[in-house]
Parts: C-alpha cells; sequence; structure tokens
C-alpha cells in the first residue's frame, strides 16, 4: 500500500506531465474538451443523481436529477465562444494586449452535499484555462465523485486529449485533501468551514466559500402568492442542502396571517406555539450547531424525529420566530442545511433590512439575501445596506448561483463571500479566476498623456 506521500506525488507527477500537453493546446482544442465533458455528464445526469443519494443520504433524487441535467447546459451556454487561450483582448485606448496563460495544477475540493456538479464546475472551468483539475471528494461521496471523473475522462480520451487532465483521489481522507492541497498551484475549496480554512492556510492560493444563511425580505404590495412559491421552491429544492436556499420570511407585520396562508397552501407546516417550537429545536441542533440527523433530510422525516404529525405533501417546515430576539439570540436565524425557515415580522422596511443584517452577521454574511419588491430604489437599499455578495431581486434563494440562468451571476458551484466570509472573492467563481493573465503594454502617444493641469482641472 503506498504512503500518503507516494499518493499524492504520482498525482501531481501525472499532473504536471498533462499540463505539458495541454499548455499548447488551442482554443479550438481546448472548446472541444470543455464540451466533451458536459455533454458526457449531461448523459449519466440520472445515474448520478441515483448514485449520490444513495451513497450520502442526502437530498433529492428528483431535484439532484433537475442539478445534473441543468448544470452541463449552464457551464456550456457561459463558456462557448469565451476566449481563454493566448491573446484574449485589447485595450486600444490604452495600448494593452491581454494574454491568458494557465495558472496549473488545480485542487478541488468536493463536498458530500453536491459532489457530482462540483466537479464538473471545477473541472470545465479549469480545462476552460487549459489547467490540470485534481478532485479531493468527501469520504462520504467518494465512489459517486469518482464515478463523475471517469465519465469525464473517458469523454476526452476519445478525443485524444492527454491523459490525467481530470484526477480524482480514490480513498479520501483529510490528511490526503490537505497534502494535495499543499502540493498544487491554486485550490478551490467547496465545502465546510474546516476545511476552506485549512486551504486558506495552506500556503498556496486558495478559492473558498462560506456558510449561507438567505436572508428574504418580502416588500409590501408584492404578489405575496408568487413570492411565497418562490421560497418554498428555495427551501425546499434538494432538502434544503443549497447553500442559498431561503432561509428566512421577513414579511410586514399586518399581512403575516395572510402570507402564512399561502405558505401552508404551498404545503408548509406551521410551528406557532413556544413548546413545540422549543422540543423542535431540539431535535434541529446540538451543541449549538445543526444536527448530521437532520442535515438533507425531508420535512417529513424532520418532522418524524421530532415527534411531529405532519401531511405527507409537507415540504417545508416554517417557525415563528420573534424579531426582538433574533441573530445570535435564536439558533433558527441561523444557517439550517435543511427545508425549515424561520418567519419574522417587521413595521418599517428599514427595520426588515436590519433585521436582515442581524442574521447575515450571525451567520452567513457575505453570501446571499433577497429581497421581493416592486420598488428597485428598495432593491438597492438592500444591496448598498446588507453584507452580502448576491443580493437576489423577486427569485428564489438558490438562484445566487444562477442554475436556471435567469440572472446575470456566473453559473457555479463555488459562491463566494467576499472578506466577510473570509474568502478572495465576493463573486461566483467561473473560469476567468483560474487563468493568469500577462499584460503587454505599449508607450502611449505623447498627446494621450495628460498634463499635471489636465489631471487636476474640473
Amino acid at each position: 500500500m503506498m504512503s500518503n506521500e507516494n499518493v499524492i506525488a504520482q498525482l501531481i507527477e501525472k499532473g504536471r506531465r498533462a499540463l505539458r500537453e495541454f499548455e499548447v493546446y488551442t482554443q479550438e482544442q481546448v472548446d472541444e474538451c470543455v464540451k466533451a465533458i458536459c455533454l458526457a455528464f449531461k448523459e449519466h445526469a440520472k445515474e448520478f443523481s441515483k448514485e449520490v443519494v444513495e451513497e450520502t443520504g442526502l437530498g433529492k433524487y428528483e431535484d439532484k436529477i433537475i442539478k445534473n441535467t441543468g448544470a452541463p447546459d449552464a457551464i456550456w451556454h457561459t463558456l462557448k465562444g469565451k476566449k481563454s487561450v493566448d491573446i484574449i483582448g485589447k485595450d486600444e485606448e490604452n495600448q494593452l494586449v491581454f494574454v491568458a496563460k494557465p495558472k496549473g495544477i488545480i485542487s478541488a475540493v468536493a463536498p458530500t452535499t453536491n459532489p457530482n456538479i462540483t466537479a464538473l464546475f471545477n473541472a470545465a472551468y479549469a480545462l476552460k484555462g487549459r489547467n490540470v483539475c485534481i478532485i479531493a471528494p468527501h469520504p462520504r461521496a467518494k465512489h459517486t465523485t469518482l464515478h463523475t471523473v471517469n465519465i469525464m475522462n473517458e469523454a476526452l480520451e476519445k478525443l485524444g486529449a492527454p491523459k490525467n487532465l481530470i484526477q480524482c483521489i480514490e480513498e479520501p481522507s483529510i490528511e490526503l485533501t490537505q497534502m494535495l492541497m499543499k502540493k498544487s498551484d491554486i485550490i478551490v475549496a467547496t465545502g465546510g468551514a474546516a476545511m476552506v480554512e485549512s486551504a486558506y492556510s495552506s500556503g498556496r492560493p486558495a478559492f473558498g466559500v462560506g456558510p449561507g444563511n438567505v436572508q428574504t425580505i418580502v416588500d409590501r404590495g408584492v404578489d405575496y402568492k408568487l413570492a411565497v412559491g418562490q421560497m418554498v421552491e428555495g427551501r425546499s429544492f434538494d432538502n434544503g442542502l443549497i447553500c442559498a436556499g431561503n432561509q428566512s420570511v421577513i414579511m410586514p407585520e399586518e399581512d403575516e396571517e395572510e402570507i402564512i396562508r399561502y405558505f401552508k397552501e404551498n404545503h408548509t407546516y406551521y410551528i406557532e406555539d413556544q413548546e413545540t417550537i422549543e422540543n423542535f429545536k431540539e431535535v434541529l441542533f446540538h451543541d449549538g450547531v445543526i444536527s448530521k440527523d437532520v442535515v438533507g433530510q425531508s420535512a417529513i422525516k424532520i418532522a418524524e424525529l421530532a415527534g411531529i404529525k405532519v401531511p405527507d405533501s409537507t415540504k417545508v417546515i416554517l417557525v415563528k420566530g420573534d424579531r426582538n430576539q433574533i441573530g445570535e439570540n435564536d439558533l433558527m436565524c441561523g444557517e439550517k442545511m435543511c427545508p425549515v425557515m424561520v418567519a419574522l415580522t417587521y413595521d418599517t422596511f428599514e427595520s426588515a433590512v436590519e433585521m436582515a443584517k442581524t442574521n447575515l452577521l450571525y451567520q452567513g454574511a457575505g453570501h446571499s439575501a433577497v429581497i421581493h419588491t416592486l420598488d428597485d430604489k428598495k432593491a438597492e437599499y438592500c444591496g448598498i445596506h446588507l453584507p452580502v455578495s448576491r443580493m437576489i431581486v423577486n427569485q428564489p434563494g438558490i438562484f445566487a448561483a444562477n442554475p436556471a440562468l435567469a440572472n446575470g451571476f456566473n453559473p457555479t458551484s463555488t459562491l463566494g463571500c467576499g472578506s466577510w466570509g473570509n474568502n478572495s472573492i465576493s463573486e461566483n467563481l467561473t473560469y476567468e479566476h483560474l487563468i493568469n493573465i500577462s499584460r503587454i503594454g505599449w508607450l502611449k502617444d505623447a498627446e494621450k498623456i495628460p498634463t499635471s493641469e489636465q489631471i487636476w482641472s474640473e
């Protein structure tokens, strides 16, 4: 049996060899490789969806099919026609030419919550920049992650592409992942806080993610029924595993009854008596953190664990909160990786934003928030005052990753959270983060260089 050092050494050695061969590829050849792995992944989407649920016990098969069939579409739509090889642009005014070059060997951590599409996103974005991608799976998802990598490699082999452009640790461990990160050129860490912290302390450049706690503000005058439908969709999708799922509803106090009615019509079970709420929290949280027994489980199963009888059609559990006990004063105001939300009411719009801010600063700062409004100024007010990288308007929270190509965010599995989340980027990771850019500069014409008088003139 090989030592951990030898396992990593072999992966890196094969990666360096592949990198040398891949660096000479043209834009057309690179794009052919990216397209091939996307199509191959899409063909096996249902297969991946079935096996990941069986292996991890997390999430919902039907929703994973939606993710696994939609991700390749979004990736290819975003990448096709984009320049990532050699000269990629010019700035005529400033006499600059931009040249793209690979960053090298990229180690990519794939979490148990989204192992398949994370492997695809990272591999596709790495290849687009002529990089090599070595994937470190979560031990609970090692088989489906390795299968995903094998399917992508089969597609590359048919093209005659260099071997080992995409690799995978077959028997993952924390030690192996940490060793890989230290030997790679750049790291994409999509996973828990401990793994992200390890990536940033590895001594290598790293892109990480922060926890999600998507606060949802409902403005007065919107279509409450439509907004509730989107919130239920965002919170129930894949049993709440998506970090961008809606975590709260912050609603006008005078319309609470109407909005709660729409939730109930949308297969939501509402808990409002204090004794049941406290008992429910004991099941949901252990020692102040979310219980592993409820992560990625259905609302029905979570209710059973709490001894609560709910209708078989229940998608989401909504728990009444107290707006005077928010943020760190109530665990329900933090991230819950299951189909559970907290309901809060507000009197003024400004107080709603403050509530959302308090909850975000407790958990999830830098990630995302949602506003349902007909007033663009209020959306902008939220964007100015909330510590988030993505302010989502009139959409489900899960659209932060743009899985349906419905907004202008880059489709991704890595949602950067900026300095709020101890991350290096405050946007969605894409191929542009995985290329080096050389700038060729020419001397400007003398008349284009401003004088001191011109610089300081009004």
